[in-house]
């Protein structure tokens, strides 16, 4: 059996603390010195804790082996691949959705090394039979868009490939319909922000407010809410600034008078509170750690506000969502303009920049049919197209 040896030369099962020291393993006639982080970085698993336990198990070679995985591009393909990942983050793009598949591919191939002489349309027939899930599919169809892509980038004789539609709108039908907040929802949300339990962070209720009425208003992401820093807000000019986001862009956001103002009250809390005047200082801080709260921590505080308002179950994954409030604020304020009468068609490319969106189409994404908008819709079709009719059934007299 092999033990790491004790700082006397015996061997023990109780690992060092150090995650830079080294394990000396205990063997018939010799010993050897093993750091931690090397056996990390052999078995190319992220943590050392992982690594501690299996030495510390009753048969460390077996759990070590146990715990290996594989090496990141290490597939036949895998070299091809590295490279398209590198080409398209030099481009410009952020690539991070794609890697996760080609990674998932990429050790499937490693786990069935008897693929590896196979055409990559017999290696993509057995990845596409090895998962049963209902997304997998549509993965699959997404990998073989990005392989043809590679091999095209490689080859440009090589035919561009059709895309199958099928497995995406498969996935499509069992998606969950986003919940559209009513403006009383919002309203009652807000109120239970306001007096949030927190006890130890006289800051925290106001913060909470604060984030939901940028989320709902604004239509920002957590991440975005998450991001703001002190000098992203223009109190002059009643703007907000939202840096790099999706697809690297920045926008500046005016808000309205009333949602300044509750920004404006926020900050002058937080100037008493003792939070950093910095302008590069989180806008949402807090005295732990970092100083401001991280996109988790924004979605489950935000989220828990959304149970204690009764609007989604105390527990589970079920109910309302927190990017339902970023739907609602794009139908209500569709609602807002057909009640003051203006066409809805002509500011949807406005909106779509506020969104930070890169076309209209991703904005078309966030259009819930409600009763109410359909009510809306039908009565500007009524007014703008009865008229025609009118002058259609004249002419054909």
């Amino acid at each position: 059996m092999v033990r790491p040896l004790d700082s006397d030369g015996r061997c023990s099962t109780a690992p060092a603390l150090s995650t830079g020291s080294s394990i000396t393993l205990c063997k018939p006639g010799r010993s050897t010195a093993i750091p931690v982080v090397v056996l990390r970085k052999e078995c190319n698993v992220k943590q050392c804790m992982p690594v501690w336990r299996a030495l510390a198990s009753r048969d460390p070679e077996q759990a070590l082996a146990e715990l290996h995985q594989p090496k990141p591009f290490g597939s036949v393909l895998g070299a091809i691949m590295a490279e398209h990942v590198t080409l398209m983050r030099n481009r410009g793009y952020k690539y991070t959705t794609q890697p996760v598949w080609l990674l998932r591919f990429d050790r499937f191939l490693q786990l069935n090394p008897a693929l590896q002489d196979e055409p990559i349309g017999v290696m993509l027939e057995h990845w596409a039979a090895a998962k049963a899930t209902r997304n997998h599919p549509a993965e699959c169809e997404k990998l073989k868009r990005v392989l043809a892509k590679i091999l095209r980038h490689r080859d440009p004789s090589i035919p561009p490939r059709r895309p199958d539609p099928r497995p995406g709108k498969e996935v499509a039908k069992q998606w969950r319909k986003p919940h559209i907040y009513t403006p009383a929802d919002v309203q009652h949300m807000l109120d239970i922000a306001r007096s949030y339990p927190s006890p130890r962070a006289s800051l925290r209720p106001l913060s909470v407010y604060t984030m939901l009425l940028l989320a709902y208003c604004a239509g920002l992401r957590r991440s975005e809410v998450a991001r703001l820093d002190l000098g992203d807000v223009d109190l002059q000019g009643g703007t907000i600034t939202i840096r790099q986001t999706k697809f690297y862009k920045t926008r500046i956001l005016p808000l309205p008078d009333t949602v300044m103002a509750e920004l404006r009250a926020y900050i002058d809390v937080r100037r008493r509170a003792g939070a950093p005047q910095d302008p590069r200082s989180g806008l949402f801080w807090h005295e732990q750690r970092s100083g401001r709260y991280t996109k988790q921590a924004v979605a489950w505080l935000l989220v828990d506000v959304i149970r204690r308002a009764g609007l989604k179950p105390p527990q589970g994954r079920t109910g309302p969502r927190l990017h339902d409030l970023r739907h609602s604020m794009v139908v209500n304020r569709i609602l807002e303009w057909y009640r003051t009468g203006i066409n809805p068609q002509d500011r949807l490319p406005f909106l779509a920049t506020y969104l930070g969106h890169r076309d209209i189409n991703s904005t078309l994404v966030y259009i819930t049919v409600t009763q109410d908008l359909l009510h809306y819709a039908n009565e500007r079709f009524r007014m703008v197209g009865a008229p025609c009719l009118s002058m259609e059934r004249e002419v054909q007299t």
